[in-house]
């Protein structure tokens, strides 16, 4: 119990509860003779109340506009998955919004492809269509643009702070591609710039999303119409039946045949995803459309990479992509069982959110906490999730389809730019902590924050947070550093400052919110209560 107590010196303890565990079983090596039935151990719980103060975070998001494709998450199916086409002439009006980008807008891409049965390994392409509907040439600048398979960035367990200068850390597609945009990456196979003349389109990505792994590139280098190397495989072919009406719609001869489906087959589905994320700027008007292609076959029945007429003519003859996710519950809705969020289709409105943290709008810094005390800002709010603030930080949607988000919730690819000039208002030299966490929901705890000792085993956060700061000696500094957090984890001091009285230093924390994630988190400045006793035991500045 003293340990439990040392490590909770700011905390309330509250009841304990009861969580399930791994079994714990005899070492291989050495079996019994006869080995008794594993034992499962539960594992205590303890559930920490902070009291607390609980901000909003000041600032908004600005109004860039981004191109925002999440819906359907899992494609089974050919189609659009999102266009701000204008919908005259196309055979489907209802799959396009007609929204124009110009000037600065961000794309941010998220989809799955996944077999319809266990034998299933078609290789799924998405592509991204801009036209340019003006009198005059356009000019689209890439600032930054990075984009990875999960077989590129794979779920990897990692410790829950390591040092990321170079980018070369990551856990899963969305933290690899929101680390690499932070830290201002344009990957090799985009130029940058690329120039769109009048009444023409260009395809910005036409990229697979592989259900079995391929011996060439996936990075949306290889050329239209590259033939794709079949599986190799011993197994013995399974009768086939050939895809629907598709052909016909999509005016396709050569469409993809489907494996059979067995009458019973608990194997697996394959599954691979894409996660994209570009910083644009245009110079003049053009319409943007994401769509998901089977590749083309030969009469050999050989994949081949698809072409710009292939997607021009998907994107006027095809209709929306399936199968389709969950309608979100409205924002408005009284009752409800459960409140579905939904997945985001159209297009948002925000890519920044720039904060300022201070006291008041007449001073120009945040005083520090008092010692033994903290005080957090909120970060990446939800409807029904805002740990008590009632701000909900997700983006509006300029446009979107009927059956999708209302926000962009979770606001995935937003860079926040928070920036807190802390200030030591007391007589002496305080410790200051600057720490990311992951509270339990409550709306309605007041003054506080719930958490879990040990956190629950599921990860919420998984990316790269930039800090800026000048440490104790008077040095510059810039670190990258990669967070993983589970539900209900305190966290520990991404930043440590020794503040002299009366002193005021300035911490910047940049993160763009990873799509791995699961919102919302807190900024938490924390003045430690017994310097010397914190000192001792922990390293500073890390």
């Amino acid at each position: 119990m003293l340990t439990v107590l040392s490590l909770l010196s700011f905390a309330q303890v509250v009841v304990p509860v009861q969580a399930n565990a791994a079994p714990l079983v005899a070492p291989a090596s050495a079996p019994p003779a006869s080995a008794p039935p594993a034992i499962a151990v539960p594992q205590r719980q303890a559930e920490v109340v902070r009291p607390q103060d609980v901000r909003a975070l000041p600032g908004q998001l600005d109004s860039i506009p981004v191109f925002n494709s999440n819906s359907p998450e899992v494609v089974q199916s050919e189609g659009v998955l999102l266009s701000t086409f204008p919908p005259e002439g196309m055979r489907q009006a209802s799959a396009h919004l007609n929204f124009p980008f110009e000037g600065r807008f961000d794309l941010f891409a998220h989809h799955i492809a996944r077999g319809i049965n266990p034998d299933d390994r078609r290789t799924l392409f998405m592509g991204v269509v801009v036209y340019n509907p003006g009198t005059e040439p356009v000019t689209i600048k890439i600032l930054q643009g990075v984009s990875y398979l999960s077989q590129d960035a794979p779920f990897t367990d990692l410790p829950d702070y390591v040092a990321n200068p170079a980018g070369a850390i990551f856990a899963g597609p969305g933290s690899r591609i929101t680390t690499e945009v932070l830290q201002e990456q344009r990957q090799a196979q985009w130029p940058e710039q690329i120039t769109i003349p009048p009444k023409q389109a260009k395809l910005l990505m036409n990229v697979p999303i592989p259900l079995r792994q391929l011996t060439v590139p996936t990075d949306g280098t290889l050329p239209p119409g590259y033939l794709i190397p079949r599986a190799i495989t011993t197994a013995a072919p399974r009768t086939i039946r050939v895809a629907s009406t598709a052909s016909v719609i999509l005016g396709r001869s050569n469409q993809p045949s489907l494996p059979a489906e067995p009458a019973f087959d608990d194997r697996p589905l394959a599954i691979n995803g894409r996660s994209a994320l570009m910083r644009l700027s245009s110079s003049g008007k053009v319409y943007v459309a994401s769509l998901s292609m089977y590749a083309p076959r030969t009469e050999s029945g050989a994949e081949r990479v698809p072409a710009l007429s292939e997607w021009l003519n998907l994107l006027v003859s095809g209709g929306l992509s399936g199968p389709r996710d969950r309608r979100p519950t409205a924002p408005d809705a009284r009752a409800y069982l459960r409140f579905f969020y939904g997945r985001v289709a159209g297009v948002s409105q925000g890519s920044q959110w720039t904060a300022l943290a201070t006291d008041s709008a007449n001073v120009n810094h945040v005083t520090i906490p008092k010692p033994g005390q903290e005080f957090s800002y909120v970060i990446s709010t939800v409807e029904h999730n805002t740990f008590g603030t009632e701000q909900i930080q997700s983006a509006p949607m300029l446009v979107r389809y009927p059956d999708t988000a209302y926000r962009a919730n979770g606001n995935y690819g937003v860079l926040y730019n928070i920036s807190l000039p802390l200030y030591n208002n007391t007589d002496t030299t305080q410790t200051v902590n600057v720490m990311l966490q992951t509270p339990l929901q409550d709306e309605q705890l007041e003054d506080g924050l719930r958490f879990r000792l040990p956190p629950i085993d599921q990860v919420s956060f998984r990316g790269t947070i930039r800090l800026s700061y000048t440490n104790d000696f008077g040095i510059p500094q810039t670190r990258y550093v990669h967070v993983v957090q589970q539900r209900g984890q305190e966290g520990e001091p991404l930043v440590r400052l020794r503040l002299p009285k009366g002193g005021q230093r300035q911490v910047d924390v940049q993160l763009i919110y990873p799509p791995d994630a699961t919102p919302p988190q807190v900024l938490t400045i924390q003045t430690v209560g017994d310097p010397n006793l914190i000192q001792a035991n922990q390293p500073s500045n890390p």
